[in-house]
């Protein structure tokens, strides 16, 4: 079996790389980038493959095209709910094997969140909105988090599909617009319980978060990858490395800082690309044009108090 990261090298070289000025025009990502992902198995890495390797595959391909990274990425929430909760096996082996693809809305979350559920009978009724999510238009189903009245976090997974109770009003994204990224509105939404995969207390839901913020790093990291690669052999080959040292290797309380310095590595390594090869730099749909603006976005997908706070001391200096 070919190793993922070779498989999700050769997919970003052929394919995603060449493709992604074209599909930084487009309204949603080709279907056939999502078929090639599903041919390599690259659907089922969240819980098939070590976290190292999922996030180098994540890494090489938002070195490919941020879009359908980013749409992909999303995927792995719900397959890792299932897989952990056991509770829907048949969806878990869909989600696997990319015949069901998936998003995450996490709008009821946070404490004060826009996003409510009420209990009624055995299921929930959803009222208020998410303000991001990412592959309306391409995604089958998707992760949702909601509070209850007792405080509690409820997974449950819906269809991305509109309806009298859920509407997505489109976001003018300055980078990843194939992404499909939308805010979704509930408005009595009712969730039967088949659709629920478990509920988590809220307590320490910062410690859990803060342990998870490593993955979305790594699209950071690939845009300044492939900054580096089209500069050429250079000091920045090294500073791609040294940076992502500090992601694999920080533990929680540092993984804000490392962020940080991820995001900010990936703007400083666009700006140097440009400077590399000059005014057609400026051009609307050059490599440089476009890794700017994706570079911009990550400075704020995702973030949290401690990585901007962190952002903002390493942008003064």
């Amino acid at each position: 079996m070919i190793d993922p990261r070779e498989a999700a090298r050769e997919l970003a070289d052929d394919l995603l790389f060449p493709d992604a000025a074209r599909v930084d025009r487009l309204d949603r990502v080709p279907e056939e980038h999502f078929t090639a992902l599903a041919e390599r198995g690259l659907y089922g890495l969240a819980v098939d493959a070590a976290p190292e390797v999922h996030q180098e595959v994540v890494e090489i391909l938002a070195g490919g095209c941020l879009a359908t990274a980013f749409v992909w990425l999303q995927h792995t929430a719900l397959t890792k709910a299932v897989a952990g909760y056991g509770t829907h096996p048949e969806l878990l082996a869909d989600l696997r094997a990319g015949r069901v693809k998936a998003g995450v809305a996490l709008g009821g979350l946070w404490p004060n969140a826009p996003l409510r559920a009420r209990r009624d009978g055995d299921g929930l009724v959803l009222e208020g909105s998410s303000p991001w999510f990412t592959g309306w238009g391409v995604v089958d189903v998707f992760l949702l988090a909601a509070r209850d009245e007792a405080d509690r976090i409820r997974w449950l997974y819906l269809d991305a599909r509109p309806g009298p109770a859920l509407r997505a009003e489109p976001l003018d994204l300055t980078a990843a617009r194939a992404s499909g990224t939308v805010r979704l509105v509930f408005d009595g939404l009712r969730v039967p319980a088949a659709r629920l995969l478990g509920d988590d207390p809220s307590e320490g839901l910062a410690e859990r978060d803060r342990a998870g913020l490593r993955t979305n790093g790594y699209l950071a990291l690939g845009v300044a990858a492939r900054c580096a690669a089209l500069i050429g052999p250079s000091p920045w080959d090294a500073r791609v490395a040294a940076v992502r040292t500090l992601l694999d290797t920080a533990e929680p309380p540092a993984l804000p800082a490392a962020r940080a310095a991820v995001s900010d590595l990936a703007v400083r390594a666009a700006a140097a690309l440009a400077v590399a090869q000059g005014s057609t730099s400026v051009l609307r749909g050059s490599h440089p044009e476009r890794l700017a603006r994706e570079a911009a976005f990550l400075l704020v997908f995702g973030t949290r108090p401690a990585i901007r706070d962190s952002l903002a001391t390493r942008l003064g200096d």
